[in-house]
């Protein structure tokens, strides 16, 4: 493998918060010749960082895509956007997209209401947020990519969010 140069440039992060999406029923579209999709409404729900705090309003939503690895593994895409009001006041518009990888016996696992939870160690959520907001007090989060990585919990799905810079 050949090294390369990336000129001196990195990313760093830091933890800017953890969101806690309640999401109702999960409609499943079934196969189309396009995809095999389903939707979820978020109900609401709560984040909580060091500079962004607040709830997650009912009425966004999440709309899935997904696929099968060669291994029996469940691949699937984020189409996901959602509204933020902060504790002090701010309206915030989060849209994020992403990945999952879920392996066919944590599938069955997800699937079976008498085994609570999965440990996330067993499957990969990747997550990237973009924000949007025109209250002054939050406008550097309009210039901010931030990503993640979720865990499905009873309810909903709970995202640690890292700022990238």
């Amino acid at each position: 493998m050949s090294e390369l140069d990336f000129g001196g440039r990195s990313l760093k992060s830091e933890p800017l918060c953890v969101a806690a999406f309640e999401v109702g029923d999960i409609m499943a579209l079934g196969p189309s010749p396009f995809r095999n999709r389903r939707v979820g409404y978020v109900t609401g729900g709560r984040f909580e960082g060091p500079r962004l705090t607040g709830d997650i309003l009912p009425g966004g939503g999440n709309w899935p895509e997904s696929g099968t690895a060669v291994d029996g593994a469940a691949l699937g895409t984020f189409d996901a956007r959602s509204v933020w009001r902060t504790d002090d006041g701010a309206v915030i518009y989060v849209t994020y997209t992403g990945r999952s990888v879920v392996p066919a016996d944590v599938g069955a696992a997800f699937r079976d209401p008498a085994k609570p939870e999965v440990d996330p160690s067993r499957y990969s959520i990747r997550v990237a947020f973009v924000f949007e907001t025109g209250d002054p007090r939050y406008d550097w989060l309009n210039g901010l990519l931030a990503v993640g990585c979720g865990e499905r919990v009873e309810g909903g799905v709970r995202h640690y969010i890292h700022a990238i810079g």
